[in-house]
């Protein structure tokens, strides 16, 4: 899960993005609607947690410029401006959920899963291949029942080639759902995690093919 945060309180920004990195999200943070403009122009995000005092304008200003543009990625809109005009107007300007600060992050998780679990949004479904079976929504993955444990980037890049399996998926493709716009990227990281996730993948019977200068494809171990 890919989420744009829009806000401009640094340490706030900071402290959401580290609690949601911790469930397995990559998160982007832009602090201007200008900003959030450009990166929702990638194309790339699931979800939009989107602050409404910002410094250059109201957060509710981006709705429905989106939606005029026909981009329907979901919109939460967080914000101390909590009071009932406020959460109806947000819902109003196209806002898929609003949520008044102070919140809990377990709360905010939990409206993440409902506003993607909508039609068109990110598939609810369990993943299944070979022995292996993928939660997207709890961000577990297991062996015939047996936990699977593995590390935040390990399991992005899984649920990415689970999603195309039997396709190749690009570098470009599985770096978008691995990495986050500020990330510091070395040249192989991809690589590494690709190639440690491919050995714990054995028991499951399947296997990581590489393609050089193109991407990687998952599929099972042929008999």
């Amino acid at each position: 899960m890919r989420i744009l945060l829009v806000e401009d309180e640094t340490e706030l920004a900071a402290a959401l993005a580290a609690a949601l990195a911790r469930h397995h999200a990559v998160v982007d943070h832009v602090p201007t609607l200008a900003a959030a403009r450009a990166a929702l122009a990638t194309g790339v995000h699931d979800a939009v947690l989107l602050d409404r005092q910002l410094p250059d304008g109201d957060g509710l200003e981006l709705l429905p410029q989106l939606r005029a543009r026909r981009i329907d990625t979901p919109v939460i809109v967080l914000t101390a401006r909590g009071g009932l005009e406020d959460r109806v107007s947000g819902l109003d300007h196209g806002a898929d959920d609003y949520l008044a600060k102070p919140f809990a992050v377990e709360e905010l998780l939990a409206r993440l899963r409902a506003v993607l679990r909508r039609p068109g949004q990110v598939a609810a479904e369990s993943l299944q291949l070979g022995r292996l079976c993928f939660d997207p929504h709890h961000r577990e993955a297991s062996i015939e029942g047996e936990p699977l444990l593995l590390p935040r980037r390990e399991l992005l890049v899984l649920e990415a080639l689970l999603q195309r399996h039997g396709r190749t998926v690009l570098r470009s493709a599985l770096e978008q759902a691995v990495f986050g716009f500020d990330d510091a990227v070395q040249p192989n990281a991809l690589d590494t995690h690709v190639s440690r996730l491919r050995g714990k993948l054995a028991p499951a019977g399947l296997e990581i093919h590489g393609i050089r200068g193109v991407g990687y494809l998952l599929r099972e171990v042929p008999a």
